[in-house]
């Protein structure tokens, strides 16, 4: 459900009013929060209590309940529910772990007002890698054919150059090979890589982590096998002669790649975890409370989510 004064409930209720097709969504989350929206909202929807030793019912979505701890109110964040926000990503990825779940699809938090909560939060994909023993988890966004993975993903600029580490760019791009052929089904994947600064450095007049680190660890790669073209200038890097003979951009930080993939297909676009041992997928906005029971939220990229994570989950890779 995610945030509760953001527009997580009213996806869901949205979802429930209307469910997807192609597998059997459990939704989890506080009934009575997303029944109170669905009502804000006029949808009919019904709810009934998950279990996994039953057949999924005929009406209504199946639900797996997590008590709100305060009252919820549309648009206002309150710091007392931020512990029931990770319960419910915790019920969700116990659910994965012990195979009642095949994937999981997230509803956007607010990672402020769970800090405000007292629980260090940087975001969904660091929580995950934690608490499922990921190594090292990597942030994709997918619209159509177009992905963008990430070398750093919450970081401030300042700290980002010195995060671009040779073993870190190396074991991302490891990470991000074969997650694109066990999960997307890509047998020989080609991925273009970043540089870090302007000009991918200018032959070092603009900056030496091109020349002292990405260079290096993508030559190594090469000599593997791998298809990696880089380090390329960023604003070019993303022009369709380049793209037609790509499976994957590989950016150096957030704000390198997102927003171009945001402007190809907003609402309509997935963020998905890779280096996991789960299936998880995500909508590519936030929470926006502004939104929160308006009617004005749209569910465009949360099914985009359902259905990638049904793919990914059941082997139909791409």
């Amino acid at each position: 459900m995610g945030e509760p004064a953001g527009i997580g409930p009213d996806l869901l209720a949205m979802l429930a009013a209307n469910p997807p097709g192609g597998c059997r969504p459990v939704l989890v989350g506080d009934p009575e929060v997303i029944a109170a929206r669905a009502r804000t909202l006029g949808l009919d929807i019904g709810l009934v209590p998950y279990r996994p030793d039953a057949p999924a019912p005929d009406r209504g979505l199946e639900i797996e309940a997590v008590a709100m701890h305060t009252a919820v109110t549309p648009g206002r964040l309150d710091p007392g529910n931020g512990a029931a926000v990770l319960a419910m990503l915790d019920t969700a990825l116990g659910g994965c772990l012990d195979g009642r779940f095949a994937g999981m699809v997230t509803a956007p938090v607010h990672k402020g007002v769970i800090n405000e909560a007292g629980v260090p939060f940087s975001g969904h994909t660091e929580y995950l890698a934690h608490h499922s023993g990921g190594d090292l988890p990597v942030m994709m966004l997918v619209a159509g054919d177009l992905r963008v993975a990430l070398v750093t993903t919450h970081l401030p600029l300042r700290e980002v150059a010195d995060a671009i580490t040779a073993g870190r760019l190396e074991r991302v791009t490891r990470t991000l090979e074969d997650e694109l052929r066990r999960r997307f089904g890509i047998a020989a994947p080609r991925i273009l890589v970043a540089g870090v600064n302007p000009h991918a450095g200018e032959g070092g007049h603009l900056g030496r982590e091109e020349i002292e680190v990405v260079a290096p660890v993508l030559e190594r790669l090469r000599g593997e096998g791998m298809a990696l073209t880089g380090p390329l200038p960023a604003d070019t890097l993303f022009t369709p002669e380049h793209l037609e003979h790509a499976d994957a951009v590989l950016a150096m930080y957030h704000d390198q790649g997102l927003p171009v993939l945001k402007y190809a297909g907003f609402g309509e676009a997935v963020n998905v975890t890779l280096g996991l041992p789960v299936v998880r997928t995500s909508v590519d906005h936030g929470t926006a409370l502004d939104l929160a029971g308006s009617g004005r939220a749209r569910d465009g990229s949360l099914r985009a989510a359902i259905e990638l994570a049904t793919r990914l989950a059941t082997g139909g890779g791409r």
